[in-house]
């Protein structure tokens, strides 16, 4: 029997990649498959026959690979937690009184004087 050898880092100050995918999305793939094992088990222990298991068991698998390879392949490695913060950022604000701004115009600064 063989052993197999995967390189998982690619040299100094670069990324964790391990087939492709880099950083945070090995460790939703991780969380995922760890997922889908409880899922199994769940599912086994209700009852549920072997082959349905099975079958729900490998499409949310291979549904679960293509959409953490899709979204590695979308955001790269920091994308994904940018377009997050994105969109948490609204569009416009909306002040009914001017009370923030002339209090803080009131406010004196570090050196003494009013600003």
């Amino acid at each position: 029997m063989a052993t197999s050898v995967y390189r998982i880092n690619k040299g100094i100050n670069r990324p964790l990649e391990f087939k492709g995918l880099r950083a945070q999305y090995i460790a939703y793939l991780a969380v995922g498959l760890v997922g889908l094992l409880l899922l199994f088990t769940l599912l086994y222990l209700i009852g549920t026959p072997l082959l349905v298991c099975l079958a729900v068991i490998l499409l949310l698998g291979g549904a679960l690979f293509a959409g953490v390879y899709h979204l590695n392949k979308r955001f790269g490695e920091h994308g994904l937690g940018k377009w997050l913060a994105r969109r948490s950022i609204p569009d416009f604000l909306r002040l009914r009184s001017r009370a923030l701004f002339l209090h803080l115009s009131r406010k004196e600064s570090r050196h003494g004087r009013s600003r």
